[in-house]
């Protein structure tokens, strides 16, 4: 008698693997963070002297509360390799319903504050930085961060993210 039971493990690992280098292979579709951070910007150049807005938006994909958030914003290394690049944080709003609203704690800090109180499920808060440049500030070169997060949520789970990078933006010569 003869065994077949090899032959057809070898015939499906033979298949599976040839799926698997075609690319054809069912994949596990990946689950939704708990809490998600995004960052954009409202204008890619920028001048020595001008200003550049920095909005970041943490959304809560969970079904719980965000009632507590810990957030760093750092300067890339190429922006730290460029010493001739002169910028700061020079405001901070946050949107609500009503309007916009100052807030505090920028640069390389806790930015935790800023996006107000809790955060429902579902919902999402913004926070906009101004960027300025300063006038004597170099150019020809991109200006960058990153940014890592802790999130505490209602149910006592918590979720570190990041890094985190925003869109850089360029400084021109006028």
């Amino acid at each position: 008698m003869r065994l077949t039971r090899p032959r057809r493990l070898g015939l499906a690992a033979f298949i599976a693997l040839a799926l698997a280098v075609f690319g054809l292979a069912p994949s596990a579709a990946a689950a939704p963070q708990p809490a998600e951070l995004s960052f954009t910007t409202d204008a890619a150049t920028t001048t020595p002297g001008g200003t550049v807005n920095l909005s970041m938006t943490m959304k809560n994909n969970q079904t719980y509360d965000i009632w507590f958030i810990y957030q760093s914003i750092d300067p890339t290394w190429l922006t730290t390799q460029r010493p001739d690049l002169k910028y700061s944080f020079t405001g901070c709003s946050l949107a609500t319903d009503t309007g916009a609203v100052p807030c505090s704690g920028t640069g390389p800090a806790n930015l935790g504050g800023n996006y107000g109180t809790t955060i429902p499920p579902g919902q999402s808060r913004t926070v906009t930085l101004t960027l300025q440049v300063a006038a004597d500030s170099g150019c020809n070169g991109n200006i960058g961060f990153y940014s890592y997060f802790y999130a505490e949520f209602s149910d006592s789970t918590s979720l570190s993210g990041g890094p985190v990078f925003t869109p850089e933006t360029r400084v021109l010569c006028a």
